[in-house]
């Protein structure tokens, strides 16, 4: 596997963070990923988008007494796909600490 064979959908920063969160959390709430990502309600809302389209993660929206409550998991496909992507950047920083 080369630089260029990195899961692109995975490798953008903000969409990182999303997957890394929840693949230690059960669940986090939009409101919650929003806080420790520290970004805006639209640049979260496409990221997050673009992972659920992959099926990398699952909403759940519902409601709390009036407010709504939108809910994320990572799925067992994003999972894999998260293990497969650490694995690669590991490959590569041994690789390159190799050529020292």
């Amino acid at each position: 596997m080369g630089p260029l064979d990195v899961d692109r959908l995975i490798h953008e920063r903000l969409r990182l963070c999303i997957l890394s969160a929840l693949a230690v959390n059960d669940c986090l709430t939009f409101r919650e990923l929003k806080g420790l990502m520290r970004a805006t309600d639209g640049n979260l809302s496409v990221h997050a988008r673009k992972l659920e389209q992959a099926r990398y993660i699952a909403c759940a929206k519902s409601y709390q007494g009036r407010l709504p409550r939108t809910e994320f998991r990572i799925t067992e496909l994003g999972r894999r796909a998260l293990l497969r992507y650490l694995d690669h950047m590991e490959a590569l920083i041994s690789a390159m600490r190799g050529r020292r």
